[in-house]
């Protein structure tokens, strides 16, 4: 196996993993938010990352076991996030660390897409291209709604349990 094809693989990996963070992360840190514009951007995303997933299954499905490795891998540190960190981080924090991880996946996606067309993939390499498109808007607006949390600094304080157990009232957007 050369080496550029071992860097597909792997990146190939780190899709599947970071595209099941990516459906999960967004859609339960917009619940534990409510219906405000971080939660509502971050829902679009999850909803995003949820129709394109059987794309990419079908395009890095040819990979089963990277794909079942990745997938595993993501479940884990998923379970993990939720079990634990999510519940002990304040809103905001764990806000930017949802975003920290969908511009990681971003990346991801931007060498994969460059390894595939020099692998003569253009089939994955155009996915990637229309993927990062919408995914980069998605991402942008999430990131300049997160000034909402500056404006209610009680709430971005909030650690996940707090805001489970002690939902502040609802505010216009």
């Amino acid at each position: 196996m050369n080496h550029l094809h071992k860097l597909r693989t792997k990146l190939c990996r780190e899709l599947a993993q970071s595209e099941l963070s990516a459906r999960k992360h967004p859609a339960r840190e917009a619940r534990r938010l409510g219906d405000v514009p971080p939660a509502r951007a971050l829902s679009e995303i999850a909803a995003h990352a949820e129709a394109m997933w059987s794309c990419f299954e079908e395009q890095i499905g040819r990979q089963p076991l990277g794909l079942r490795l990745g997938r595993a891998v993501g479940a884990a540190l998923s379970a993990v996030r939720h079990a634990i960190l999510d519940r002990v981080v304040d809103a905001e924090r764990s806000y930017r660390a949802t975003l920290l991880g969908l511009r990681h996946g971003v990346d991801v996606m931007r060498l994969l897409r460059a390894v595939a067309a020099r692998e003569g993939d253009f089939d994955l390499a155009v996915l990637c291209d229309e993927v990062l498109v919408e995914r980069l808007v998605l991402l942008d607006r999430a990131e300049q709604v997160m000034v909402w949390f500056a404006e209610r600094p009680q709430l971005a304080l909030q650690s996940g349990l707090q805001l489970v157990l002690h939902p502040a009232p609802p505010r216009a957007p």
